[in-house]
């Protein structure tokens, strides 16, 4: 049930100029206002897992699942993975195995000996981030292009990302990329709708591109796709979750689960309590509810300020970023003030040994990507301390050389990926 605050409305044209004056003016008439959801996804996921290993839950990171192990009666019990950083094999087992490897999905089913016809249906969309100074909006837009299509300007901090594409993609998921086009096409849908702006490449700080695992449907553009989710049930026993978008994940779990936890009261006569997503935060959510985040944010950046010299600026953005884990993240603060270190600042250094220590980060990109975003949200931030974060992990992991030279291959790509378009370099190397 929606809150009566957050119905939608309609508004007048001098309404909708208000809230975003560099909207076109030629033909508008007025504009939809409603509520729509913005997340870090990489943030989420982090977090909710966090959330259930405090419950008690077991999660693997960096380890890849190579084969299922099967019982007598040839249905999965579980899986064989290698950890990717000791080269160690190991065996998990679990009463049921779920694939829910997004875009991996037919990947890991091909690993089984049986599953049915059903399929996935890549697609890829990219988002162009620009600065706030050339791109100045407060209000979030979901507007059409010349082709037809749907994009959103969606401003983050600093910075306004623009996106996304939608285009059939045959190529591996593991680091899509943002092709000259691509930019191309969000320049032009900027340009179109914001005609004042006059953005350019050379505007773009960064970009990035991801994966839609969509259930593929026999002669659909990419944009009629469904975004449905489904759930597959192989003669194994595997199941696999397929499709469904980011704002669904947890009714998606909440009924696979509560499926699951049923069946096997069934076999075992055990009883399992139905899932409590519905009243359970996130790690880091306890902050009593919504509405009391803006306090919640405007308590704990004045701390910062106060205890250890942060900006507003970065106060703000640092709590936003990890919610009630931010004392945490003190404690990291005060060693620092307290050592007087002076290779990072203070709230890097905080945010770095918390990635490290609670949210086991062992490789830059992880950290400076994943965990906090700045390879993507504040280049220039990045390209002044990542030289710095890069050698402060490497005095805690203690690396050998190979795997030095490694990771600083992997972070020297993903930045010169996000800074242009993956298709400029390629020729350059030609």
């Amino acid at each position: 049930m929606l809150k009566k605050s957050e119905r939608r409305k309609i508004l007048s044209k001098a309404e909708t100029l208000s809230k975003n004056p560099f909207v076109k003016k030629d033909g508008l008439k007025g504009s939809g206002y409603y509520v729509e959801y913005r997340t870090d996804d990489a943030r989420l996921t982090i977090e909710v897992m966090k959330k259930a290993v405090e419950l008690g839950a077991k999660a693997i990171n960096y380890t890849k699942a190579e084969q299922f192990i099967y019982d007598d009666k040839r249905q999965v019990s579980g899986v064989t993975v290698t950890d990717r950083l000791s080269g160690k094999v190991y065996d998990i087992y679990g009463h049921r195995v779920i694939n829910a490897a997004g875009p991996w999905v037919d990947k890991v089913r091909k690993l089984d000996y049986s599953h049915n016809n059903k399929h996935l249906r890549l697609t890829k969309g990219i988002h162009l981030v620009i600065d706030k100074k050339k791109f100045p909006m407060e209000q979030a837009v979901y507007f059409d292009t010349p082709d037809g299509r749907m994009v959103f300007a969606i401003p983050r901090d600093k910075k306004v990302y623009v996106g996304t594409t939608d285009t059939f993609y045959d190529e591996s998921p593991i680091n899509p990329k943002a092709l000259e086009s691509d930019h191309n096409y969000v320049i032009k849908a900027i340009n179109y709708m914001f005609p004042d702006v006059h953005v350019t490449e050379k505007d773009v700080e960064s970009s990035w591109a991801g994966v839609r695992p969509l259930i593929y449907e026999e002669g659909k553009d990419p944009s009629e796709i469904s975004r449905k989710d489904e759930v597959w049930f192989s003669d194994s026993g595997l199941i696999t979750m397929a499709g469904g978008k980011l704002t669904g994940y947890r009714k998606m779990a909440e009924k696979l689960l509560d499926d699951i936890s049923k069946g096997l009261s069934k076999e075992t006569g055990k009883t399992f309590k139905s899932v409590q997503t519905k009243h359970l935060p996130i790690s880091g959510g306890d902050i009593g509810g919504s509405g009391n985040l803006e306090s919640f944010i405007d308590k704990k950046a004045k701390e910062a300020i106060n205890r250890f010299g942060w900006s507003l600026e970065e106060a703000r953005e640092v709590v936003k970023r990890f919610g009630t884990n931010i004392d945490q993240l003190f404690t990291y603060a005060q060693e620092h003030k307290e050592k007087g270190i002076d290779t990072l600042p203070n709230s890097l250094y905080a945010e770095l040994h918390y990635a490290i220590y609670h949210e086991s980060v062992i490789d830059p990109v992880d950290f400076l990507l994943r965990r906090t975003g700045y390879l993507l949200f504040d280049m220039p931030y990045l390209l002044e301390w990542k030289d710095a974060v890069f050698e402060e992990m490497n005095r805690l992991f203690h690396w050998d050389e190979k795997t030095r030279e490694k990771l600083q291959v992997e972070l020297d790509t993903q930045i010169k990926d996000a800074r242009e378009p993956a298709d400029w370099h390629d020729r350059k190397s030609e």
